[in-house]
């Protein structure tokens, strides 16, 4: 397993199964210089990747493809060249479209540890084996009702059990759980389960186990 499971966001154009599974690669932004180059917003982990010359990138819906004709790293910035888009106007013109990459092969994506969102949302979340808390086996938490997307990634859970006040006034409904082996420890798309392994005080409503029992 990778130290830090990759999550991608990923949008189907429309419910027709012949359609592309597309991942949301970038946002283009401002035009940089006169030839028709851009800057772009990555939402990838691989831009290597995904920016190389020759690679298609296409408009939600599909239906409008950006061919790379070349790219380059700059200041963590992207910017890249694609064909037909050729003077600062044409590059302008082009200023907040969002792009989209073909999906990878599942059963690659699943080797190499590497979800999208959509496949994450709806996983019911319980807990793993021998976990810090101690609390038993299998333990339902909640269920995945979205991911958020950063610097790293978190996964919105909403609780099972909400936490209560003293007059039963729900306070807390939901926890964030970051997307790390070493938190969320398996994911079983088949179960469509996914294990985790909390520090305490990372999910409101459940306690710290006394580690100085096990000295």
């Amino acid at each position: 397993m990778a130290m830090q499971q990759q999550v991608q966001a990923a949008s189907n154009p429309n419910d027709d199964p012949q359609q592309m599974d597309l991942l949301r690669v970038a946002r283009v932004g401002r035009a940089q210089g006169l030839k028709g180059e851009v800057t772009v917003q990555s939402f990838t982990d691989e831009p290597e990747y995904r920016f190389e010359p020759g690679s298609e990138l296409y408009t939600k819906d599909g239906e409008q493809t950006f061919v790379v004709e070349r790219s380059r790293s700059m200041k963590n910035r992207w910017i890249l060249k694609f064909e037909g888009v050729d003077d600062r106007t044409a590059a302008e013109a082009i200023n907040g479209t969002v792009l989209y990459g073909e999906a990878d092969d599942a059963e690659d994506m699943l080797e190499e540890d590497v979800w999208y969102a959509k496949d994450l949302v709806g996983l019911e979340v319980r807990m793993a084996p021998d976990n810090l808390l101690g609390l038993e086996e299998d333990r339902l938490i909640g269920k995945v009702v979205d991911v958020i997307d950063g610097p790293q990634w978190l996964l919105k859970v909403r609780l099972a059990e909400p936490v209560r006040d003293a007059d039963g006034v729900v306070v807390e409904k939901t926890a964030l759980v970051p997307f790390v082996e070493q938190i969320v420890t398996e994911i079983d798309p088949e179960q469509q389960v996914a294990l985790i392994n909390p520090p305490g005080g990372l999910i409101p409503g459940l306690g710290v186990m006394d580690v100085s029992e096990e000295n």
